[in-house]
């Protein structure tokens, strides 16, 4: 008999005995239940109705009011709706028919006063009847209970009896040969591989100790060959990959996982057991997150996986594994090539450093938004300076409070830029989305600068057609994507010189552009020119600004769903790009 057959019969056997024991105690708790409800419900009720007519007699005197001839015959009719015992109904129609003498207005004082107590006498041969009735139910209801308890504990004890038995003696059939497969397991561990089982039967045990006895004989032959130092080098190598907190997954060539650690089973809800060996193309399939691992183009973000019971980061590093390959060339001379023999995907924890890096993020937003209130302090107070009625000032005076005008100017703007990216960094972007006129943000842009162009003498043109599709966009945020466009290049445009702002339409996005003629930026330094903190080097001279400005155009024009680029040469200028998608 089969172990599978072996458990059904068991674990029947079992069922049969709870449903038998379960519905023996249904039974007489139902019993129970109906008796109970038979005593308290109809006897009751008829007592309390007799109480309540009984009550209107002893606080009205005759002849009855007509609100305590209502509430009597309300009484008196529910209690004709609830006759249950025997001879409890001739007493209510005498009952009706003293209280009809009670109520008619032909009749005397004198029969008034004899209808009340046969009424009352009536009411009390009721309450009688019910009262008896209780009694005689509890009774039975008590030997019912009694009856019921007793064989409840009858049944329970059978079934206790049953289930120990059960207990005790069934898991044997289980229990014996898995441990007699331990003990054999554990002199495998020790590398005795003369070690046999002998079962007699036709179950799955017996099966498996015949495939246990096959595997003890190839292990003796393969403890002599030198397979056994690959396969040692191969667990050694397992080992490791097993014991390193990364997660790491191997696939071959022809995209079959090879190796596949516990901690890439945790972190994707895999059994590692039955994932080697499967198709990785067929198995993404299944699993959203090995998809996203195994997905041709994987960008720099970090993933964001639930794990460890809350949200972490994890950085994946994709790698190709190759072989040696050597060849004869036509000369017969062996040549060695490297051949592609799978990849390697490693998702490691960073979880830590992203904590590290938001902590960073938002000290930056507190110390950013803590300096702003003294330094526009510092502003007021400088304007006041500058005001005669305070008083006057030499000329060196004049220039050192222009100076801190300046780099208070200067220091202010770097907060706010500080401000906006850590409101970037956060994921605390705030975007109003509205559908506007590309051509509008522009010329709000170059006005914004046009000051500063006049200055220097620069030129501001702009080249853009009246009826541009309308873009869904955060004004106020595109537009400071542009002023600072604008700023960039009228700092490092010549005087007398010209700027050119285009808005075009190009394939269902609307592209903005700014150029300037200036001395153009290095080919190895346009990589970095959107990266946090960058700044162009230039010939000996300070830097200006705090290189965040171009960061944050790129998180503000992404936010929005665009793109950002730039295009330059030396000698010929740069032309600073972004575009974003027409609205529907």
């Amino acid at each position: 008999m089969k172990i599978k057959t072996k458990l059904r019969l068991g674990f029947g056997f079992l069922f049969v005995v709870i449903l038998f024991f379960g519905g023996i105690s249904l039974y007489y708790m139902n019993e129970i239940s109906l008796r109970s409800k038979v005593i308290l419900k109809d006897n009751y009720e008829t007592l309390n109705y007799t109480s309540k007519m009984r009550s209107i007699l002893d606080e009205n005197t005759l002849p009855l009011s007509e609100q305590a001839m209502a509430q009597f015959d309300k009484e008196l009719w529910l209690e004709g709706k609830n006759v249950t015992e025997a001879g409890e109904g001739k007493a209510v129609n005498k009952l009706k028919a003293a209280y009809k003498q009670v109520v008619n207005p032909s009749s005397s004082v004198n029969e008034k006063h004899k209808a009340v107590s046969q009424v009352r006498w009536q009411l009390k041969l009721i309450d009688d009847l019910n009262m008896n009735a209780i009694v005689r139910k509890n009774a039975a209801a008590q030997s019912a209970i009694e009856k019921s308890a007793m064989y409840v504990i009858f049944a329970a004890s059978i079934c206790f009896l049953i289930l120990f038995s059960f207990i005790v003696n069934f898991p044997g059939f289980v229990a014996n040969p898995l441990r007699e497969f331990s003990e054999a397991i554990h002199e495998i561990s020790r590398k005795n591989y003369k070690q046999k089982l002998d079962f007699k039967g036709s179950d799955e045990f017996s099966e498996l100790a015949d495939s246990f006895n096959i595997m003890t004989a190839e292990l003796n032959k393969w403890e002599n060959s030198n397979l056994a130092k690959i396969q040692s080098e191969k667990l050694r190598i397992e080992t490791i990959i097993e014991q390193m907190q990364d997660a790491i997954i191997g696939v071959n060539e022809k995209q079959e996982i090879l190796f596949f650690n516990k901690v890439a089973g945790q972190l994707l809800n895999l059994d590692q057991q039955q994932v080697i060996g499967v198709n990785a193309m067929e198995l993404r399939k299944r699993n959203d997150l090995l998809n996203r691992i195994l997905q041709e183009s994987v960008d720099d973000k970090p993933m964001k996986i639930y794990a460890d019971h809350k949200e972490s980061y994890f950085q994946l590093d994709r790698r190709e594994i190759s072989v040696p390959n050597y060849e004869d060339n036509t000369d017969n001379a062996t040549v060695q090539t490297d051949k592609a023999a799978g990849q390697v995907y490693v998702l490691k924890n960073i979880t830590k450093f992203k904590e590290l890096d938001e902590a960073k993020t938002n000290f930056i937003a507190t110390v950013s938004h803590e300096l702003k209130t003294p330094i526009s302090s510092i502003k007021m107070s400088l304007k006041l300076l500058d005001d005669d009625r305070v008083g006057k000032m030499n000329i060196e005076q004049k220039e050192l409070v222009q100076h801190i005008k300046e780099d208070c100017g200067r220091l202010l703007k770097i907060t706010s830029e500080l401000l906006d990216l850590a409101q970037v960094e956060t994921g605390n972007l705030q975007l109003n989305f509205v559908k506007t006129d590309p051509k509008k943000i522009a010329i709000y842009a170059m006005d914004a600068v046009r000051f500063q162009a006049e200055q220097k003498a620069i030129e501001l043109e702009l080249i853009s057609r009246n009826n541009l599709p309308k873009i869904s966009v955060d004004i106020e945020k595109t537009a400071w994507v542009l002023v600072n466009f604008l700023s960039n290049a009228l700092r490092y445009s010549a005087e007398k010189s010209k700027i050119v702002v285009q808005v075009i339409e190009n394939n269902n996005v609307v592209e903005f552009s700014v150029r300037d003629f200036g001395k153009g930026i290095e080919e190895q330094y346009l990589k970095r020119l959107f990266d946090k903190y960058f700044q162009v080097p230039t010939d000996g001279s300070s830097k200006s600004g705090s290189g965040l400005g171009l960061a944050i155009s790129k998180d503000f024009i992404e936010a929005e769903n665009g793109n950002i680029w730039v295009e330059s040469s030396i000698g010929e200028g740069s032309k600073f790009y972004f575009s974003l998608p027409v609205a529907d």
